[in-house]
């Protein structure tokens, strides 16, 4: 009966520490980094010099040009003199400030479509970049460059439909933030603490290693969710915008990539560490029954 009472416990410990583990990550990753705006712009900064950001940049601003020029049979060199004029500028400080300009007012987009009432997709408008590569074309002379129109160009990150299914899931783990997290963590220390106190050192090296499996479980999970969101959100986003959109949700989610490995060694140490201490334990005590004893 004892036995059975401990199975279905460690059953639950496992099922419980394999929700709350993506659970929890995706909470506190929403209340943390995406409602954020110092936190989004840290993630989605370093995006200046990825090179499919900074493809796709320099073809937008390249596309847009090139409806305003005719040059007949030198069209085509025109448009690659500018895309390759544009993919340059685009290693530049100036480059690095226009992106971050259109970042910061990315993430007003990216809280008001996932907390809002209202479907809309989540872009990142380009125009202050398309300013900021116009003048430097201007400045050094580049032809038809003044051509270049500034307006309201975007990438699209996330369709207006898969923000409007996001929606409800988003504000229910906003409403939650960290404490989902926090719960994973007590639950882990109360747990193995009582079993401890009650049922001594091999007991909770056994609950150890099935709060292991739990976590190692979890990971797995929250790595699946990410991959599976990733895919998505990318199949609704236009082709051109797509290895962009790409990079934007990779950089958004690495911190839940870091999660999963830290989730999965630390579980993996308390699985090796629980089931190696059952064993080393169960060996001295036969080897302490076995010895004879004093007279």
């Amino acid at each position: 009966m004892r036995t059975s009472l401990s199975a279905a416990l460690s059953a639950v410990l496992l099922v419980l520490l394999a929700v709350l583990v993506p659970f929890g990550a995706l909470s506190a990753w929403v209340d943390l980094e995406l409602d954020d705006t110092d936190r989004y712009l840290a993630a989605a900064s370093p995006l200046a010099s990825d090179t499919d950001v900074r493809n796709t940049v320099a073809t937008v601003v390249t596309d847009e040009a090139m409806k305003n020029i005719d040059v007949g049979p030198l069209q085509d060199t025109v448009e690659q003199f500018l895309h390759e004029t544009a993919l340059s500028f685009t290693t530049t400080e100036a480059f690095q400030r226009a992106w971050d300009s259109a970042n910061r007012t990315a993430h007003q987009a990216v809280t008001a479509s996932l907390h809002g009432d209202d479907g809309k997709a989540v872009t990142i408008d380009l125009a202050p970049v398309i300013e900021e590569v116009k003048k430097e074309l201007v400045d050094s002379g580049v032809p038809f460059a003044d051509r270049i129109p500034v307006r309201e160009t975007s990438i699209t990150v996330l369709s207006a439909d898969r923000a409007d299914e996001l929606r409800s899931s988003f504000r229910w783990l906003r409403y939650c933030s960290v404490w989902p997290a926090v719960a994973t963590v007590v639950l882990l220390v109360l747990v193995l603490g009582l079993t401890l106190v009650r049922g001594g050192p091999r007991a909770a090296l056994t609950t150890a290693a099935v709060a292991g499996g739990g976590l190692v479980l979890g990971a797995v999970l929250l790595r699946i969710a990410v991959a599976v969101g990733r895919d998505r959100v990318l199949d609704e986003v236009p082709g051109t915008d797509r290895a962009g959109a790409a990079a934007v949700y990779d950089a958004l989610t690495a911190s839940l990539r870091t999660t999963v490995w830290i989730v999965l060694i630390v579980g993996a140490v308390l699985v090796v560490g629980g089931l190696l201490g059952r064993f080393v334990a169960g060996r001295r005590g036969r080897t302490a029954a076995a010895a004879p004893s004093g007279t």
